[in-house]
């Protein structure tokens, strides 16, 4: 089973064709990048044409069971995420909208400070906020998984410790074996994983023991 944790790409049917040759059972797909709720939900629009124009080389994905299916039938499943909670905006009660609209991976924040919690470029950590934890109970709820990527240690040990769902990194890799700001400390690894939660990694080349020169 092959599994792309986050991919963000100028989608077309020659990258959906690419995919299927390289037999990737399932992506998660970055469906908001910094959009507010409005404008997600027109990517979310875009993506419906992308699956009735393509339904031989695509599928939604919303269950673990849809990545069966897309290997058994050929195709790949499109699980989608987002890279920080903006499409929330400040409304707890978007949370299950954009569930229902086809989200499946929130991340709580970007690099940055957000309503939620602190990203890992802060000076800062000051862990979960008031609305994160209530954004967390939602998410919990409705099945949407909570992504720490971006953001700083103390905020994802303490996401682990609130959820009562196994949390995610979708893409970073360990800090001892490369010392960028997005990488993990192995505390941080161990507060996700040892409570059921994933870890995947980053092929980004800045997130790389030797940068751009790798192979």
């Amino acid at each position: 089973m092959r599994i792309d944790g986050l991919q963000y790409a100028n989608w077309s049917e020659k990258i959906f064709r690419q995919m299927r040759e390289g037999g990737v059972d399932a992506v998660h797909v970055t469906i908001s990048y910094h959009e507010m709720f409005r404008e997600t939900v027109l990517n979310f629009e875009a993506w419906n044409r992308w699956f009735e124009r393509h339904p031989d080389l695509i599928l939604k994905g919303t269950t673990a069971a849809d990545i069966d299916l897309a290997r058994d039938t050929g195709r790949t499943a499109i699980f989608f995420g987002f890279q920080n909670p903006s499409p929330i905006e400040d409304d707890i009660g978007l949370v299950e909208s954009v569930h229902t609209l086809g989200a499946r991976f929130m991340q709580l924040t970007y690099n940055n400070q957000s309503l939620l919690a602190t990203g890992c470029y802060e000076d800062e950590d000051t862990g979960i906020t008031r609305m994160g934890r209530q954004v967390i109970a939602e998410m919990n709820r409705v099945g949407l998984v909570i992504d720490m990527s971006h953001s700083a240690d103390r905020s994802t040990i303490e996401a682990a410790e609130i959820s009562e769902r196994p949390i995610a990194i979708t893409h970073a890799n360990p800090f001892d074996w490369s010392p960028a700001l997005r990488n993990k400390k192995d505390d941080v690894i161990r507060a996700v994983t040892e409570r059921g939660g994933m870890f995947g990694f980053s092929l980004y080349p800045h997130h790389l023991k030797d940068k751009s020169d790798c192979t």
